[in-house]
């Protein structure tokens, strides 16, 4: 069994719940009522220390004084998901990608924007891994886990929305 280190950090966004591996790495970063969110299980550690630098990082990123997340992360998934989610670390701040161009940066064929969409709801690291910047091809805010909402105040954070 590995050890699975967690704590809580509030912030504009609400109360995240972070994971991390027995090697400090980032695993998952879930929001209050996210569609697929981790919750705290009976066997994990309570720990802040292994948080240091991303309850930083975050603390800046909602400040605006932080434009790129400089954190190891590790996440488990396909090597589809893997692709996906490379590619949405790609994503710069203050830009966005609608699917179809998230699906071609990854080599992959327009009708696979469906499946695109399933590893980008799939990403279990929120903000750090900018799922947020992912739009509709018509520019409209949809799908997002942590919700709508957050994806708005998380876009105007970022000056993408007004």
């Amino acid at each position: 069994m590995t050890t699975v280190y967690c704590t809580h950090l509030d912030t504009p966004v609400g109360r995240l719940l972070l994971t991390a591996d027995a090697d400090g790495a980032l695993t998952s970063l879930s929001v209050p009522g996210q569609k697929g969110g981790r919750t705290v299980q009976d066997a994990w550690r309570h720990d802040p220390g292994p948080f240091r630098d991303a309850a930083g990082q975050l603390a800046a990123y909602f400040a605006g004084e932080l434009n790129e997340f400089r954190l190891p992360l590790r996440a488990a998934g396909t090597e589809f998901r893997q692709r996906v989610w490379a590619a949405l670390d790609e994503l710069p701040y203050g830009a966005t990608a609608t699917y179809g161009e998230i699906a071609a940066r990854i080599g992959a064929p327009r009708a696979a924007v469906r499946a695109v969409g399933g590893a980008i709801g799939a990403n279990p690291l929120l903000i750090v891994r900018p799922c947020h910047r992912v739009i509709g091809a018509n520019g409209s805010m949809t799908g997002y886990a942590g919700g709508l909402e957050r994806k708005v105040r998380l876009l105007t954070l970022e000056g993408v929305l007004p």
